[in-house]
């Protein structure tokens, strides 16, 4: 028989949303007439706006013609997308970042994933602690750790605490590491990094040779003034950092499929007898060897909020979400829940009530409720004792949600 990769199998337990889904229908067959709201997975429900749509149906026209007809395109994306992201996303801010330094995909969880895949197997990494579970598990897959102790927490990993006492910001580590995965605005915690925050960790960069991670995703939900959108705001960063951009909440691609990573040309890493090496580069050969780009349709889509009309519609889209993260986050406050987040993120963390686990808070909300959140423990030992809700919801489930979680388990 073929030999797997036994990396896999230290994988302590399934993914967490696969896990949350067992559950939930679990719950649904014992309980068929239960009318469950859903906050946990953050998956977007308002429906494409207008000007995405339209645009996606010229271009999908287009191919029907033999004039218009596309083939494969360029892996790296179609240089009109390019273009306007590196216009509008960054120049347009003040950032310097080229258009051929963005590569367009089809998610940021894939472009997180995949990107360790161009660094040393022995590339010492660290992450926060809770975190999104795939900075993880993908490092776990391509045998960068040891086995997970009792807590989860995987030998070879350098975890950075981040807990209430410290603002839930990581604090960069006392010992050189090659790779550090950052989110800001955070998932799971919703807390953002000011300026000052994002240099300590340039400057330990820049001194120490790591290269930054940075996971912008939901950098569109920022409200607050002064809160950096991009960790290239911060002088130096070109030299040390990677920027991951999603279109899945900024726009509702979550199931249309369509993201960019930003790589650039001043990016280095060593190869094996230490000389320097071009980042970007090596990213531009995995891409064009392992993706053959997103479909033509979809990258017209995403350049379609780069007009006024997609602005607009996309800003509404933004603003009704972060409607709901109040509504979440001021219920809760008002029913006595310790709450963070929620501001400048759709999402809000919550200390469980009654010192409860976050998988018991978890079933409790799911059988007393009837309302499907997300258990802090999976997202690390330190989310443990924290629970996640998404504002992703209708806005009167949403409300429904806060009034059940008042009246059946709080009141």
């Amino acid at each position: 028989m073929a030999r797997i990769n036994d990396h896999y199998l230290k994988l302590a337990a399934g993914y967490l949303f696969p896990e949350i889904g067992r559950r939930v229908r679990l719950f649904q067959g014992e309980n068929p007439d239960a009318e469950l709201i859903r906050l946990g997975i953050g998956d977007v429900v308002l429906p494409l706006s207008p000007a995405i749509c339209d645009a996606m149906h010229r271009a999908i026209d287009e191919l029907g013609t033999e004039e218009g007809f596309r083939g494969y395109g360029p892996e790296q994306g179609y240089p009109f997308l390019r273009e306007a992201i590196a216009e509008h996303e960054f120049k347009r801010n003040g950032i310097h970042v080229d258009a051929d330094e963005i590569f367009v995909s089809d998610g940021s969880k894939c472009d997180s994933g995949n990107i360790q895949e161009i660094f040393a197997t022995a590339a010492k990494i660290a992450v926060p602690d809770p975190v999104y579970p795939v900075y993880v598990d993908t490092n776990v897959m391509a045998g960068r750790t040891g086995m997970p102790d009792a807590e989860g927490r995987y030998a070879g990993i350098h975890y950075l605490p981040c807990t209430e006492e410290n603002g839930f910001l990581p604090k960069v580590p006392s010992e050189p590491v090659d790779l550090v995965y950052l989110c800001f605005p955070n998932n799971p915690t919703g807390t953002v990094a000011s300026a000052a925050a994002l240099k300590e960790w340039v400057d330990y960069a820049r001194e120490t040779g790591a290269v930054l991670l940075y996971d912008a995703a939901y950098e569109a939900f920022i409200a607050e003034e002064g809160i950096p959108h991009s960790i290239y705001e911060i002088p130096g960063a070109r030299e040390v950092a990677i920027e991951f951009r999603s279109f899945s909440k900024k726009a509702g691609f979550t199931g249309v499929r369509c993201a960019y990573i930003v790589i650039p040309k001043e990016l280095r890493g060593t190869d094996a007898k230490g000389q320097p090496v071009e980042i970007h580069g090596l990213w531009s050969r995995r891409h064009s060897t392992k993706f053959n780009g997103a479909s033509y349709p979809v990258q017209a889509g995403a350049a379609a909020i780069y007009t006024p009309e997609g602005e607009a519609e996309v800003r509404s889209h933004i603003e009704y979400y972060m409607t709901n993260a109040k509504i979440i986050r001021d219920g809760l406050t008002q029913i006595g829940m310790e709450t963070f987040g929620g501001v400048n993120a759709p999402y809000v963390w919550a200390k469980t009530p009654q010192g409860k686990s976050s998988w018991e808070f978890f079933d409790e909300l799911l059988n007393k409720a009837q309302v499907v959140g997300t258990p802090g423990a999976g997202f690390g030992a330190h989310g443990e004792g924290y629970f996640r809700l998404s504002a992703f919801g209708k806005r009167e489930q949403v409300e429904e949600a806060v009034t059940r979680i008042r009246d059946r388990m709080i009141g």
